[in-house]
């Protein structure tokens, strides 16, 4: 019995997606494999209409592939029922959007506790990990802070926070600095690199701007739905 830390993080092979039928049929992902280990960071590159968002929908157990297989340490997802899509979406894997999607009449610390809300995590303890979430993002002392009294680089980091209380296996960031300034952009960049080089986290993100995909340790270009390039990536440190 291989132990599965052994296994890859995650396995994506000849995975397919198609939409639409006959002569309005659109191959959004045509025959993609790569594999990701336990805390790489990767960042997935491409033209709009690359299949980049597909692939990290698929990643992210939002949607299935027509053909091929999606594993998640060995776990074929592609045979998993609804049920259980849902609980490897929340059990295993932290989204961060680029619309940073917060509760907007809720506080931070509350943001942050949602998804142990979701995990019926006892109170006192989900306080606990939320405050420490929050700390790991550099916000003490904002806890209270509603959504609108904070700026865009706080509300991201609200965002990253939730998606590690529960001390994902994956973190999915789709355009993470995409609403941001390039100042704000730096600073949310040098976090996720910080929480994949001190953690260990394990991160996937989409982007489409060659400056933040360079913080990546390994770049996957997509094009016309296709893996065109894969390779280790030395991260500037700035």
């Amino acid at each position: 019995m291989s132990h599965s830390h052994d296994l890859p993080l995650l396995e994506l092979r000849n995975v397919t997606k198609v939409y639409g039928e006959r002569d309005a049929e659109v191959r959004a992902l045509d025959g993609v494999s790569f594999a990701m280990q336990h805390g790489e960071f990767v960042a997935v590159v491409g033209a709009s209409g690359s299949g980049k968002s597909t692939a990290m929908n698929i990643i992210g157990a939002l949607d299935t592939p027509t053909s091929g297989a999606y594993f998640v340490r060995g776990i074929d997802v592609t045979a998993l029922d609804t049920d259980a899509l849902a609980r490897l979406r929340r059990h295993c894997i932290g989204f961060v959007f680029q619309g940073f999607n917060l509760l907007p009449r809720t506080t931070a610390l509350e943001n942050v506790e949602l998804p142990l809300v979701y995990r019926r995590v006892p109170r006192s303890h989900r306080r606990e990990l939320a405050r420490e979430a929050l700390h790991a993002v550099g916000l003490e002392g904002r806890e209270h802070h509603k959504p609108n009294e904070l700026s865009g680089g706080q509300q991201q980091r609200v965002a990253i926070a939730r998606a590690i209380v529960t001390n994902p296996l994956l973190v999915v960031a789709d355009e993470p600095t995409g609403n941001l300034d390039s100042a704000r952009k730096g600073e949310i960049m040098r976090l996720l690199a910080g929480l994949n080089r001190t953690r260990g986290m394990s991160v996937v993100m989409v982007t489409h701007e060659p400056d933040v995909a360079r913080w990546a340790r390994r770049i996957i270009r997509f094009h016309d739905g296709m893996v065109a390039e894969d390779a280790p990536n030395t991260p500037e440190e700035s």
